[in-house]
């Protein structure tokens, strides 16, 4: 994730952050590794590579090398923790630089030679996504493709809505506009692609979300996720909706008591989009 440190990131770089990235990486990253689709023996940009685990997965899934490009030295130190535990072969072939995305260190003879530049859930979190997209363009070969998928957050809905959550959820999306940012740059995606001459084929949804039922843990999983990212964020959302400690917790206790309802359920999905450079 790039372009952000612990003042400019509204859920920080601690600890508690990232053991939560990990297991949504985790829960994620096949369905966004499906429609990214590599055939095999690609050379990939990956902006925001976070803790790492998706350009593993992408050498898992046959890229022959990922050069992954992280702002946070905190996020870095656990990618190379995490590291310790992958094969040999996915170590080797994924390069992790420190950089911003806007600015990525990339030596002069790589520009123009990736077949991929993908990012993911980083231009909700940067004042310039226009400026990120054409950073990727200018990476990729000509027939290169640029994949982005971000957020949307205005599409999230509970049912039946835990009392108090929506209040929260909102305050939640003016966090990002207080820091120069777009809680709905989902919806741009293709748009961004046009403006930085590349020629769009694809867009989607990927879905994710759940209902209560027997055995489904990815609707709590998804629900813990969700706590965690408002509690993590509790300070920012109170300042930016006017919320006293109170309404807050109650907030977060309705949420609790939705999740264990029998008929609990989440919508939710990621905007995703790709876009080719001219030859």
């Amino acid at each position: 994730m790039s372009e952000r440190d612990d003042a400019g990131y509204v859920h920080g770089t601690a600890a508690a952050e990232q053991d939560r990235l990990a297991r949504l990486n985790t829960l994620l990253n096949g369905r966004s590794l499906d429609a990214l689709a590599l055939t095999g023996g690609e050379f990939v940009l990956e902006l925001g590579a976070g803790l790492g685990q998706m350009a593993h997965g992408m050498i898992a899934r046959g890229a022959s090398r990922v050069v992954g490009i992280e702002r946070s030295a905190a996020q870095i130190a656990r990618a190379r923790d995490l590291a310790r535990h992958a094969a040999a072969a996915v170590v080797e072939a994924f390069d992790l630089r420190q950089g911003d995305a806007l600015a990525p260190p990339l030596a002069a003879q790589e520009w123009g030679t990736f077949d991929v530049a993908h990012a993911r859930f980083i231009l909700e979190h940067v004042s310039d996504p226009a400026g990120v997209v054409a950073v990727m363009a200018r990476a990729v070969r000509p027939g290169g493709r640029v994949v982005l998928e971000d957020d949307d957050h205005a599409i999230l809905r509970l049912w039946p809505e835990p009392p108090g959550f929506d209040r929260i959820w909102k305050a939640y999306e003016r966090t990002y506009d207080r820091l120069g940012c777009d809680p709905y740059v989902g919806r741009r995606l293709v748009a961004l692609l046009h403006e930085a001459g590349l020629r769009p084929v694809r867009n989607r949804w990927l879905w994710f979300g759940g209902c209560a039922g027997a055995g489904d843990e990815e609707l709590q999983a998804l629900a813990i996720n969700l706590r965690e990212i408002l509690r993590g964020a509790e300070e920012a959302i109170r300042d930016a909706g006017g919320l006293d400690r109170l309404t807050f917790e109650a907030g977060l206790e309705a949420l609790d008591r939705w999740r264990g309802r029998p008929d609990a359920t989440l919508w939710y999905a990621s905007a995703w989009a790709e876009g080719v450079r001219p030859v």
